[in-house]
């Protein structure tokens, strides 16, 4: 797994560099940074990878499951900003700019970049759970989080919530989830975006998973 990463992240590194080189260039071709929200979706798409190693690699210095599990929700709570980014290809046409044939792959390429980040620090976090508490639980884990993703995606998109939101404004956050726990057949829309959104991560992550090898190994293996 060491290897595997030496190789993904500076790829990944590069990748999301080459990105944002992208959209300064778009913004001095075109004199507008219309685009330039694309930067800070991709760092945040940052976060939960980075979050998942301090998992992973706590894990193979032998912290404590309580401290895994403080550092987890930190991840859980961040990982739909990976996603997220494929919900921008909803800005496509809002701007008449004359690079119609630029922009989607401008677009694309970041919201393929965001959903690599965020399948990878699932796989990292999936495979410390398969190791402490077997396969089911490993699996349970990858799904709940997509499904959960599905559910922050559109909050994110639809709701205008962010991550910290949940630090800054509690109240409000518990509340509004509270009434469509009670009455979801008011929150049809919502409901139904969600499932739409978690079926696609959960799609994704499993052709992720078929084509990475499909063997996980856990931090205490070589």
């Amino acid at each position: 797994m060491r290897d595997r990463r030496a190789l993904a992240i500076p790829a990944l590194l590069l990748a999301s560099a080459l990105c944002v080189a992208t959209v300064e260039y778009r913004g001095h071709h075109t004199g507008s940074d219309y685009y330039r929200f694309l930067v800070w979706n991709l760092f945040l798409a940052w976060i939960p990878l980075v979050l998942a190693l301090v998992v992973y690699d706590g894990a193979r210095r032998g912290w404590s499951a309580s401290t895994l599990a403080t550092v987890g929700l930190g991840w859980l709570l961040f990982l739909p900003n990976a996603p997220y980014i494929v919900t921008d290809l909803k800005w496509l046409g809002h701007y008449d700019s004359g690079t119609h044939w630029f922009d989607p792959v401008l677009i694309g390429a970041a919201a393929a970049i965001g959903l690599v980040l965020g399948f990878l620090s699932l796989y990292l976090v999936q495979s410390v759970v398969i190791r402490r508490l077997g396969r089911l639980a490993g699996w349970t884990l990858a799904f709940g989080a997509l499904a959960a993703s599905g559910v922050g995606v559109y909050l994110g998109r639809f709701q205008r919530w962010n991550s910290w939101d949940v630090f800054t404004e509690p109240t409000r956050v518990v509340g509004q989830l509270a009434r469509a726990a009670l009455d979801p057949l008011a929150h049809g829309r919502p409901l139904g975006w969600s499932i739409l959104f978690a079926l696609a991560w959960c799609t994704g992550y499993a052709l992720f998973y078929a084509a990475f090898g499909a063997k996980l190994r856990g931090p205490d293996e070589h």
